[in-house]
C-alpha cells in the first residue's frame, strides 16, 4: 500500500502512510470524526505477506472509537494472517488502548495483545508497574496520616458515630469466628505437639509449646488474617460500591472528605478492635490447649494455669499484643485503597476484593516475618 490519496487524506483525518516494506505510520486525529472515511479507504488495500508494524507515534488525538478502530484493524489483519505489532504509541494512548481491550474481554470479544512483548520485557512492565502501584499505595498511606494527624489535633473532625459503628462490626460481630478458630487452633497445636512430648514423658512442657507458640506468634498472626479476609474485604466492597454509584464524588461535591468519613473510622476503629481481638484469640486458644492437655497428657486445668505465669512473661505477651495495631492499620489501609481503586461496574468490586485480601495477608505475613527478625536481633 503506497501513501496516496486512499490512505494520505487531508491533514488532522486518521490515516494509514506507507513509507517503506510493511511499516506503517498511524497520523491524524483517530476520534469519532473521520473514522468512516478511513474505513473505507482500508477496503481495498493490499497488506503485504510480511509481519507489520503499526506506528502510532503520529497520531495526534485519540477516542475510544479510535481506539476500537485500531484494535479492529490489528484483529482482522491477525485473522487474515499478517501478524501485527504496535509501537510508538504513547502512554496515555496505550492506557486507553488497555482500557477498550478490557471492556471487550468483558463483553465476550476477544483482542489481539498490543505487542509480541520477550519475557524480559514482560517482566520490566510487571516490575514498572508494581513499582508505581506501591507508590500510589504510599501517598495513601501519606495522606492518611496526615488526616489522622488533623484529627487527632482537632478531635470535634472526627466521625465518632462512624467510629463506634465500624468498632462493633470489626470488633464485636467477629468475636465468634475468632473464638472457634483459636479454639481449634489450640487443640490443633496441642495435639500435633503432644504426640511427640509424650514419647519422651514431657508432658508438662505443653504449656510452654502452647503458650509461647499462641501468645506470641499465631495468635495475632491468625486473628489478623481472619479480620483481612472478613473486615479488609468488606472495606474494598463497601468503598468500591460507593464509586461505582458515584457517591465518593458527591461527598467531594458537598466538601466532605472521603478519607474523613470513609477512611480514618475505618482505620481507628481496627487499630483499637484488633489487639482485644488477639487478647480473646490468646484466652480461647490457651483454654483450647488446656482442654487437648488434660484430654491426651493427663496436664489438669490447675497444672496448666499455674505454669503459664512462669512461662509467659509480661515482655513476650505484651509483643504479641504490639503487632495487632500494625496488622490493623495494614489491613484497613490496604481495603480502603482497594475501594477507591474500583472502576468500571460490578466485576471490579469483586476483582479488587480479592486484591485486597491477598494483598492484606501478604503484607501481614511480610510484616510479622520482619518483626520476628528485628525481635530476634535485639534479643527479644
Amino acid at each position: 500500500m503506497m501513501a496516496d490519496s486512499r490512505v494520505f487524506p487531508e491533514p488532522g483525518k486518521p490515516a494509514l502512510v506507507q513509507p517503506e516494506g510493511a511499516h506503517y505510520f498511524c497520523r491524524g486525529d483517530w476520534t469519532l470524526a473521520g473514522i468512516e472515511d478511513l474505513d473505507s479507504r482500508l477496503a481495498g488495500v493490499n497488506w503485504p505477506n510480511k509481519d507489520l508494524q503499526l506506528d502510532g507515534s503520529g497520531i495526534g488525538a485519540i477516542d475510544t472509537t479510535g481506539a476500537l478502530r485500531l484494535l479492529n484493524l490489528v484483529a482482522e489483519l491477525e485473522r487474515a494472517g499478517h501478524p501485527v505489532t504496535l509501537i510508538g504509541l504513547r502512554p496515555e494512548q496505550r492506557a486507553l488502548l488497555d482500557l477498550v481491550r478490557e471492556r471487550r474481554a468483558d463483553a465476550g470479544v476477544s483482542a489481539p495483545p498490543l505487542t509480541r512483548s520477550n519475557p524480559l520485557e514482560r517482566l520490566g512492565r510487571a516490575f514498572v508497574s508494581h513499582a508505581q502501584a506501591g507508590l500510589q499505595f504510599l501517598g495513601f498511606v501519606g495522606e492518611a496520616a496526615v488526616s489522622l494527624v488533623h484529627a487527632l489535633w482537632r478531635p470535634d473532625r472526627l466521625r465518632w458515630r462512624a467510629l463506634f459503628g465500624n468498632i462493633e462490626d470489626a470488633g464485636v460481630r467477629a468475636l465468634p469466628i475468632i473464638a472457634l478458630l483459636a479454639f481449634m487452633l489450640g487443640i490443633v497445636i496441642a495435639y500435633q505437639g503432644g504426640q511427640q512430648l509424650k514419647i519422651y514423658g514431657a508432658n508438662i512442657f505443653i504449656v510452654e509449646l502452647i503458650s509461647l507458640t499462641m501468645l506470641r506468634e499465631l495468635a495475632p498472626l491468625i486473628t489478623a488474617i481472619i479480620v483481612a479476609g472478613r473486615t479488609g474485604s468488606a472495606y474494598t466492597a463497601q468503598i468500591g460500591t460507593m464509586q461505582i454509584t458515584e457517591e465518593v464524588d458527591a461527598l467531594r461535591t458537598i466538601g466532605i472528605a472521603p478519607m474523613d468519613l470513609l477512611v480514618l473510622p475505618k482505620l481507628l476503629a481496627l487499630v483499637i478492635a484488633l489487639p482485644l481481638l488477639t487478647v480473646f484469640a490468646d484466652a480461647l486458644s490457651l483454654f483450647g490447649g488446656m482442654v487437648m492437655a488434660q484430654a491426651l497428657l493427663d496436664v489438669s486445668f490447675t497444672d496448666f494455669l499455674e505454669r503459664v505465669p512462669r512461662v509467659v512473661t509480661l515482655t513476650s505477651f505484651l509483643l504479641g499484643v504490639g503487632k495487632a495495631p500494625v496488622f490493623a492499620a495494614i489491613i484497613a489501609l490496604v481495603g480502603c485503597y482497594q475501594g477507591f481503586h474500583v472502576r468500571g461496574g460490578a466485576d471490579s468490586v469483586g476483582r479488587q476484593t480479592t486484591v485486597s485480601v491477598v494483598q492484606s495477608i501478604f503484607l501481614v505475613i511480610a510484616a510479622d516475618a520482619l518483626f520476628s527478625v528485628v525481635l530476634g536481633g535485639i534479643g527479644l
